[in-house]
């Protein structure tokens, strides 16, 4: 029963946080038609990130590993170990390169204006990143629940 409750938790888990970042690019292009109301979908969406998203990425980790541990899948399986660096990417991608972009476009809007050119390109850097980071963990759900025989 504890297995199985751990399990939920790390589906409902996957379903927050994946499903929050999907929609960011949705509403992110709608607010970009009406600019003015484009830093409080930026503010609101880097608060569901801190306070929701990110938190169950987390959750997702530990309820993964430990489920791991209790059944003895060794952490190099190969589909296991392609997802486990598949997340070290995505986590160190949203640390080190999305966090600060973000922070910036947010800076660069409100000082700028969305019709800057600086403002654009950062932006541009913003959505393929996070396309790219959404690719990566889109991969990850499917190793997870595919668990495809990667090699050998």
């Amino acid at each position: 029963m504890l297995f199985l409750l751990i399990k939920w938790i790390h589906v409902l888990s996957a379903i927050t946080a994946v499903g929050a970042n999907v929609t960011y690019g949705i509403w992110i292009g709608r607010a970009s038609r009406e600019p003015n109301v484009l830093p409080f979908v930026l503010r609101n969406i880097r608060l569901i990130d801190q306070r929701i998203a990110n938190p169950c990425y987390g959750l997702l980790l530990l309820t993964g590993l430990t489920m791991a541990f209790m059944t003895r899948l060794p952490l190099t399986t190969p589909w296991l170990l392609t997802a486990l660096i598949l997340y070290a990417i995505a986590a160190l991608l949203g640390i080190v390169v999305y966090a600060p972009i973000s922070r910036r476009q947010m800076r660069l809007l409100e000082s700028e204006g969305f019709e800057s050119p600086e403002y654009r390109s950062v932006a541009k850097q913003s959505t393929w990143l996070g396309i790219l980071v959404t690719i990566d963990v889109v991969i990850i759900v499917f190793l997870m629940v595919v668990k495809p025989a990667l090699w050998g």
